[in-house]
C-alpha cells in the first residue's frame, strides 16, 4: 500500500521557522522526483519546491524562494520542507506528492498556520 505521511505542521508566529516531513512507503521512492503543494482556503493549489529523484535539482516558487528549503533523504524515504521567516501570507495545507509518470500520489497533509 503507497502512502505518504506528512507531519510537522502546527502553528507559528510571523518570523518563525518549521520544518515539515513527508514519509514514504509502499513504493521506490528514491526513482520519484517529489514536490510540497500548498493549498490555502479560498485559493487553488500553489506547488511550493521540487526535488528530483537525486535530490540535485529544486525548484522554488517566487513566493518561497530564499525562504524555504526541500531535501530529501533516500535512505530513510523522506522528504522535508524547512521553512524559515514565515509569513501569514504562507498558512495553508501543505501535501507532498510523489510523481514518476504516470504514478502520482498525495499525501493527507498538514496545517501551517502563521499568526500572531
Amino acid at each position: 500500500e503507497v502512502q505518504l505521511v506528512e507531519s510537522g505542521g502546527g502553528m507559528v508566529q510571523p518570523g518563525g521557522s518549521l520544518r515539515i516531513s513527508c514519509a514514504a512507503s509502499g513504493f521506490t521512492f528514491s526513482r520519484y522526483d517529489m514536490s510540497w503543494v500548498r493549498q490555502a482556503p479560498g485559493k487553488g493549489p500553489e506547488c511550493v519546491s521540487s526535488v528530483i529523484t537525486s535530490g540535485g535539482n529544486t525548484y522554488y516558487a517566487d513566493s518561497v524562494k530564499g525562504r524555504f528549503t526541500i531535501s530529501r533523504d533516500n535512505a530513510r524515504n523522506t522528504v522535508y520542507l524547512q521553512m524559515n521567516s514565515l509569513i501569514p501570507g504562507d498558512t495553508a495545507v501543505y501535501y507532498c506528492n510523489a510523481w514518476k509518470s504516470p504514478n502520482e500520489y498525495w499525501g493527507q497533509g498538514t496545517q501551517v498556520t502563521v499568526s500572531s
